[in-house]
């Protein structure tokens, strides 16, 4: 996901409308307030800044989001018609990846947003084995072993991967959409009972720790200690 934080809806809906073209999912921002808003739902692959808003200054927001350890890596890409060389030195001390100046075309600006990207998973150190809880339910990345009140629990590689995801989500609706992309690693939703299949023989495994694999009718499943179906 790429955040485009730009108070100008031309630009802003431009820049999305580019990305959505090219691949990628982009969710526009129209000040720093509705960019916190929307960094509470996820933490994207890339933000693209303006530096003059409304309300705070893109270097502010870059600021704090470089003092966070939960976005201090996130690349930051600033677009910005402050095009004198000491605005541009300020963004990238202030810990920007990358400063594009207004007005640009949108070659440009789309293979700058790859490059980026490119150059933040280069960067980026490999993910450290976890343990993953969910009341009784622990598994072990680094042993991949999954136990249910102590006691080992033998899934399939794909039972394993579903669990994973659902244990890296709790609380949180799996559209089935989302399940056979991240399981499957499909868009084919034909292949969809595939899911119901799976999340059954998970559940029957599991025991009564089971049942907290919710299903979420006409939308997917989720992992939720809520005591119902819904």
């Amino acid at each position: 996901m790429i955040y485009i934080v730009e108070d100008d809806a031309s630009i802003r809906e431009l820049e999305q409308y580019a990305l959505q073209t090219n691949g990628y999912e982009a969710t526009g921002c129209e000040d720093g307030a509705s960019f916190w808003a929307a960094l509470r739902g996820g933490t994207p692959d890339l933000v693209i800044l303006d530096v003059m808003l409304p309300d705070e200054d893109g270097y502010q927001i870059l600021a704090k989001l470089r003092d966070d350890p939960a976005t201090q890596t996130v690349p930051v890409m600033m677009v910005t018609a402050k095009t004198s060389e000491i605005d541009v030195v300020k963004g990238l001390d202030h810990g920007a990846d990358d400063y594009l100046c207004k007005p640009f075309g949108i070659m440009e600006f789309i293979s700058r947003v790859k490059a980026v990207l490119r150059r933040a998973a280069a960067a980026a150190p490999a993910p450290a084995p976890k343990t993953l809880h969910f009341g009784s339910i622990v598994l072990d990345d680094m042993a991949r072993t999954v136990r249910v009140d102590g006691n080992p629990v033998e899934l399939t590689f794909k039972e394993y991967a579903l669990l994973h995801l659902f244990l890296e989500h709790p609380e949180q609706v799996l559209a089935r959409e989302r399940i056979m992309k991240e399981v499957w690693d499909t868009d084919d939703l034909l292949e969809s009972r595939t899911i119901d299949m799976h999340v059954r023989t998970l559940r029957q495994k599991l025991g009564t720790a089971g049942e907290a694999i919710r299903t979420v009718r006409k939308v997917g499943y989720k992992l939720s200690t809520e005591g119902a179906d819904e």
